[in-house]
């Protein structure tokens, strides 16, 4: 910097000295250099070093034996056990969403004995193993050989065998329908308490009864909440209809055991079964995300379609 010197007006002989300043020069352009990750160069040269051995090991293994994984993929059997188990899993989550919302708004009921009676049930089946309960209705004709319908304490109009009216297909139904039926009614009471109290109030104003409010104001909005729980839902139960075999049921797992058991093919077979889980669950996973987009409708968050099938969500 300069130095000029000036004289002060109100005392003579006394001369300062202030900085001038410097005329300004042209600015430099700045280079700006990248934060360095070595860390992620390194987890990218691991991860691919693992896949290409794990691609290694599957192409050249002799013991994962493609050929019969490709003639069993859509053998007769294998079809059946799938056609199944895709029964299985429809049937039993509508027993469950119905059941489940019918036990929610027992549970929102100001009655007591309604609320304290959904309580009770979802205190039990949500928890014993579902193993378990599938074993019980299986066998219940030990406990009850008979069951009849008639005057409570009196006679009986009409008496059914237990083994014929409760049937291995029945039993799996029972078991995996009232069970998901527990897990459903807290999955819908979360919905519904989501919704804001003075929608009803609202609603309630405008003289519409609870059943007509909870149908066309509550559980519309509700639904946003819903679906995606009741989405993991129904690929957990695609996946526990597999828990049927500790009964014999023929069901895919069921089909690739009974074939294995006989040629001793066991990993080739568990491949099969495999892929055909995998196939079905990235279908559902679609499903879901096309279903929770059409409910999702004027929402601030939404995930994109095809990320849930893989865990990973964003924000638009």
């Amino acid at each position: 910097m300069g130095r000029v010197q000036r004289r002060d007006p109100d005392r003579r002989g006394l001369e300062l000295t202030v900085a001038a300043p410097e005329l300004e020069k042209p600015s430099q352009p700045i280079s700006a250099v990248p934060v360095r990750h070595p860390g992620r160069w390194v987890a990218v040269v691991v991860l691919a070093v693992l896949a290409a051995m794990f691609v290694n090991t599957v192409l050249t293994n002799d013991g994962f034996r493609w050929d019969v994984v490709g003639r069993y993929l859509f053998s007769a059997p294998i079809l059946n056990g799938l056609q199944n188990t895709l029964l299985l899993t429809v049937l039993s989550m509508a027993i469950g969403i119905v059941g489940g919302i019918g036990l929610a708004i027992m549970r929102l009921s100001p009655n007591p004995v309604l609320t304290s009676v959904a309580g009770l049930y979802i205190w039990v089946f949500r928890g014993t193993p579902l193993i378990a309960q599938l074993l019980f209705w299986n066998f219940l004709a030990a406990l009850y050989p008979q069951l009849s319908l008639g005057v409570p304490f009196g006679p009986a109009f009409v008496v059914f065998d237990t083994n014929q009216l409760i049937t291995q297909f029945a039993a799996c139904l029972l078991g995996l329908g009232l069970n998901e039926a527990a897990y459903m009614a807290e999955i819908v009471r979360g919905g519904l308490l989501s919704v804001d109290e003075g929608q009803t109030e609202a609603a309630g104003a405008l003289g519409m009864s609870r059943a007509q409010t909870l149908r066309r104001i509550v559980l519309p909005q509700a639904m946003r909440v819903i679906i995606p729980p009741t989405g993991n839902e129904t690929i957990s139960m695609l996946k526990s209809t597999s828990l049927v075999v500790v009964i014999g049921y023929f069901e895919l797992l069921t089909s690739a055991q009974r074939i294995y058991s006989q040629n001793f093919q066991t990993i080739p077979l568990l491949i099969v079964v495999a892929i055909w889980y995998l196939a079905l669950t990235s279908v559902l996973s679609v499903g879901q995300a096309f279903v929770e987009r059409r409910y999702g409708r004027g929402a601030t968050r939404m995930s994109t379609g095809g990320s849930r099938m893989f865990g990973m969500g964003a924000q638009r």
